[in-house]
């Protein structure tokens, strides 16, 4: 199983009035993992060749995130369905390895043209099948979630 990894430096745009990273500069950092993971797999070349719609997408808040430390991104398939599939995500801290959020995404296969959903295409399927995990508990377990500090 392979899982796609990227770095995200936090800007201090990205911080609110407490000091920590604002909750809504995680789903940017989420969009940004799925996307460099489109780029690996070198299914989306440029924006009319795009062929996805974000069906859902959530956030678990478990440390606070700060500017000034790097963050580093895993992502992976938990689920790979007719016409759709779900990415995992976990931040944490790249110097700590301090968990900071595990996110999730639904993101379907979709036809702008006809505006609707489209069953996935074999060779997507087969690509997005390396990153696939066994279960999400096996991935995203207790144990690998330290305490809120």
């Amino acid at each position: 199983m392979k899982t796609h990894i990227i770095t995200v430096n936090p800007r201090f745009c990205e911080t609110d009035a407490l000091g920590h990273l604002s909750n809504i500069s995680y789903f940017i950092y989420l969009e940004e993992a799925r996307t460099r993971l489109f780029d690996e797999l070198r299914y989306v070349g440029r924006t009319e060749d795009w062929h996805f719609i974000l069906a859902s997408t959530k956030c678990d808040f478990i440390n606070q995130g700060f500017f000034g430390r790097r963050l580093r991104v895993e992502t992976n398939v938990s689920r790979i369905g007719n016409k759709s599939f779900q990415c995992i995500h976990r931040i944490m801290e790249e110097e700590t390895g301090r968990l900071i959020a595990i996110g999730e995404a639904a993101v379907v296969h979709f036809n702008f043209q006809t505006q609707t959903s489209e069953p996935l295409p074999d060779d997507l399927r087969t690509m997005l099948a390396e990153y696939l995990v066994p279960s999400v508990g096996e991935t995203i377990s207790p144990l690998s979630c330290k305490k809120r500090e």
